[in-house]
């Protein structure tokens, strides 16, 4: 299992990302084709998608820590249709693309695309099998599209796939500046290594709430840690009980939030709390064992044990935090670089706002489907204040 300075940070997901880049012999060549900065769901699945339909073209992933080790491998691993703001013009189907990426890349990682609940607090489904002391009684309002998948296999597949197709992973690789210009140079500082450069003539971003300042931004983005944890497994009589046997993951829509999903294994995970930086919106200053998200953990678990009598006694495994980026728009970022915008040679993606297990690979696909056949990029993701 991967680890580095934020798993201790951030506390441990209840899954493994069991794929680790193996070495390559040969050096980068000296001008990239394509380099994907991030190594989560968006940046794999670019790189995968660059390779399998312009095999003839070299393209690097570089990842600040490990594969998965931002927002991707911390998901709850809800797979959401649409986006935090809803269907948006041009998007389509988004489980329905996302089926077909994992299936032609051949990723495996326990997908269940069953559907999803949303729950409130009032006008419940009178056939509800949720029925929750929270605030009120919870109970089920809607089955919306959706399902889950485990994070840690998704991204292991995604790094399989890449590799496999000829994408060159490099771990522990941060990217600290970009100098513009037909062709970017980047500056690399992995640790201990010194200043790199590599020169790249075209560009996808894909850190989401992390980096801010390299992707452009730093303006209208609210970067967070979503906060989770995992109770021991229970049993089918337990799942019964508290009406989650189908294993829809669930969402609330009305405050305060909740959401969760049922793993294979018959843990359930419950996440709620958004924690911010103290001193900025650089995340890695946060430390879940801190005071603030020490509380918000305890009152979550409390809350949890509150929910039903089949709950009250139940055990937790695992509490961490994961990044999670919003704008006010609730829109994803989906546009060129600002600092790209005449050379059309920098992608930029993220802000997801909770919607990023399909929609970030989904993306991914569409932007390397940009950069390389010239596909239209969509008005929604612009930037606030863009043209």
């Amino acid at each position: 299992m991967h680890a580095d300075s934020k798993t201790h940070k951030w506390g441990s997901p209840p899954w493994q990302i069991d794929f680790t880049a193996p070495p390559h012999p040969a050096p980068l060549p000296e001008v990239l084709d394509f380099a994907v900065i991030g190594g989560g769901f968006t940046g794999l699945a670019a790189a995968a998608w660059l390779r399998k339909i312009a095999p003839e073209k070299s393209a690097a992933v570089f990842e600040a820590g490990y594969i998965g080790s931002g927002a991707s491998g911390r998901t709850g691993g809800m797979a959401l249709a649409e986006s935090a703001a809803g269907d948006l013009p041009g998007l389509d189907d988004v489980l329905a693309g996302f089926s077909e990426i994992l299936d032609e890349l051949g990723v495996e990682c326990d997908r269940r695309l069953n559907g999803a609940w949303e729950v409130g607090r009032e006008k419940g489904l009178t056939d509800s099998a949720v029925s929750w002391n929270d605030s009120g009684t919870l109970r089920v309002t809607k089955e919306v599209s959706g399902g889950t998948i485990d994070p840690g296999k998704l991204v292991s597949g995604l790094g399989r796939a890449a590799d496999r197709l000829g994408a060159r992973i490099l771990e522990n690789h941060p990217a600290a500046n970009i100098r513009w210009s037909d062709v970017a140079e980047i500056e690399l500082a992995p640790e201990g290594q010194g200043v790199k450069k590599i020169s790249a003539s075209q560009i996808i971003f894909a850190t989401n709430a992390l980096s801010l300042r390299l992707s452009g931004l730093e303006q209208g983005s609210h970067p967070r840690l979503t906060l989770a944890v995992a109770t021991e497994p229970v049993s089918e009589e337990t799942l019964e009980k508290i009406g989650l046997a189908e294993r829809k993951p669930f969402y609330t829509v009305d405050m305060p939030y909740l959401w969760g999903r049922v793993r294979k294994d018959n843990s359930v995970i419950f996440g709620a709390g958004l924690v911010q930086s103290p001193d900025s919106d650089d995340l890695d200053g946060v430390d879940i064992s801190s005071e603030d998200p020490a509380r918000i953990f305890t009152s979550l678990e409390n809350r949890v044990r509150g929910l039903h009598p089949a709950l009250e006694s139940v055990g937790f495994t695992h509490r961490w935090g994961g990044p999670i980026m919003f704008r006010d728009s609730w829109k994803p970022v989906f546009t060129w670089h600002p600092r790209a915008m005449k050379e059309k040679n920098a992608i930029v993606i993220g802000a997801f706002a909770g919607h990023g297990v399909a929609l970030s690979s989904y993306l991914g696909r569409w932007a390397a489907e940009a950069l390389l056949k010239g596909r239209g990029l969509p008005k929604w993701g612009k930037l606030d204040g863009e043209s």
